[in-house]
């Protein structure tokens, strides 16, 4: 399993990038991809949604369970990847790339977000 250095995360299995101009990406890890299965529905928040950190903000659907999606961080959402609600099976074929799920404007960043090195040790 591979957890890019450059990135943060959550205990819930999602990833943040760091901010650029207060916009991050967020997506799932591979950990959580690879435990969902095959991802076969994506439910992003919306542009203009306030998301709280913490909270849920939409939902995954595989082939074997309905997993809901917590947003990282507080503040609001910018663009959703329309690429992964589309095309779903992207979480799982580029967790770290091409199936982000979508960008935030943060207004508030929590303290417990773990490094790379802290989320491997977590997820095992």
């Amino acid at each position: 399993m591979s957890n890019p250095q450059q990135l943060r995360y959550t205990k819930e299995h999602e990833w943040l990038s760091t901010a650029e101009d207060g916009v991050a990406t967020v997506g799932i890890t591979e950990f959580a991809a690879n435990s969902l299965g095959d991802v076969v529905f994506a439910q992003l928040p919306a542009i203009g949604d306030t998301v709280t950190a913490g909270e849920t903000c939409g939902e995954l659907e595989s082939t074997k369970s309905v997993s809901d999606l917590y947003a990282p961080v507080t503040g609001e959402v910018v663009e959703a990847n329309q690429d992964v609600v589309d095309d779903p099976s992207l979480v799982n074929s580029a967790p770290f790339e091409g199936g982000w799920l979508f960008k935030v404007k943060i207004t508030d960043e929590p303290a417990e977000l773990l490094s790379a090195d802290e989320y491997t040790a977590f997820a095992g």
